[in-house]
């Protein structure tokens, strides 16, 4: 039977979709598990997301990916979007990296359990319980899948709930496409090595908030850009791009429209100008993070050839 453990895996499903003559008639269904509750799990399938009720499932089980990155790209991507999303409190068990920022943004406040913790993995998982009881929040960690499927075993053991999966998606900027002809009249996009004061108000609506912490997160990176678009001295649009990883990774983050101003193609033009100011500095790949039940900010990611790298959990205590 499948478990926790098994998200961000492919698996096989055999569902039952009928009956005739008295006998069940099955499908078979073959992607990445996504979701898994007591009452459904669902899937990413090459034809999208196919939800399915437990009461339908006669058998569930891993099979071998079709291509999964190294654990060396892995820990090199996790370690090139740690640099990218810098928490204000930082610790090390080992290998592992500890974080925390007032609470904002479980990215920036969880331990990233790549590498060797120089200790048993429970004894380890019982140290970052205590790094955080002792700054006073709770604890979580961040684990990037299959790589860290021993922690989220261990961590299911100990009766830990996870966060929706996200899927960590990469390009080449190589293969983007090219950017669009600007449409006549339409607002540049604007970078800057300081985020305006717009900027963070429109960030902290999406985040709920922007503490100290959180501007400590977002501006402390050594190449980092904030994208703007203004009409008529309105914030309509912004973006993050940062540089990392030994100068390989462009990070996307916080790209956001506000509604007014959706379905006008800004997204697709911060997302340009970031990559554009990236390969200049030297950058070969982008790499971005967005939940899987985001289903328009994928849609629009796939559609300029970003693909899925690897997923993970941010796994939290039971309450």
């Amino acid at each position: 039977m499948l478990r926790q453990q098994d998200v961000g895996h492919r698996i096989v499903v055999r569902r039952i979709v009928g009956i005739r003559e008295g006998r069940p008639l099955f499908s078979d269904a073959l992607g990445e598990l996504v979701e898994l509750s007591e009452t459904h799990l669902t899937l990413a399938t090459a034809q999208g997301r196919l939800r399915v009720p437990m009461a339908e499932v006669h058998r569930a089980k891993r099979v071998p990916p079709t291509r999964r990155p190294t654990a060396a790209a892995v820990v090199e991507l996790e370690l090139a979007a740690d640099e990218a999303w810098p928490a204000a409190v930082r610790g090390r068990l080992g290998d592992w990296r500890l974080r925390a920022a007032d609470g904002w943004t479980g990215r920036a406040n969880s331990a990233l359990p790549v590498g060797d913790p120089d200790r048993p993995l429970p004894a380890a998982l019982d140290a970052v319980e205590r790094w955080y009881a002792d700054l006073g929040q709770p604890p979580m960690v961040n684990t990037p899948l299959p790589l860290a499927a021993p922690v989220g075993a261990e961590l299911d053991a100990r009766g830990w709930g996870g966060r929706p999966p996200v899927l960590v998606q990469t390009v080449p900027l190589a293969g983007l496409p090219p950017a669009a002809p600007k449409p006549a009249g339409a607002p540049p996009v604007e970078l800057a090595a300081d985020p305006s004061d717009d900027w963070l108000a429109v960030a902290a609506g999406r985040k709920g908030g922007l503490p100290d912490a959180a501007r400590h997160v977002l501006t402390a990176v050594d190449q980092v850009r904030f994208a703007h678009v203004y009409a008529g001295g309105t914030l309509l649009a912004i973006g993050r791009g940062t540089v990392t990883g030994q100068g390989r990774w462009l990070g996307l983050s916080l790209v956001e429209v506000l509604p007014e101003a959706r379905r006008q193609g800004l997204a697709g033009r911060i997302i340009r100008a970031l990559a554009d100011w990236g390969a200049a500095t030297g950058a070969s790949h982008a790499f971005l993070q967005v939940e899987q039940r985001n289903a328009p900010a994928v849609a629009l990611y796939r559609s300029l050839g970003f693909t899925t790298h690897h997923t993970y959990l941010t796994r939290t205590p039971p309450a």
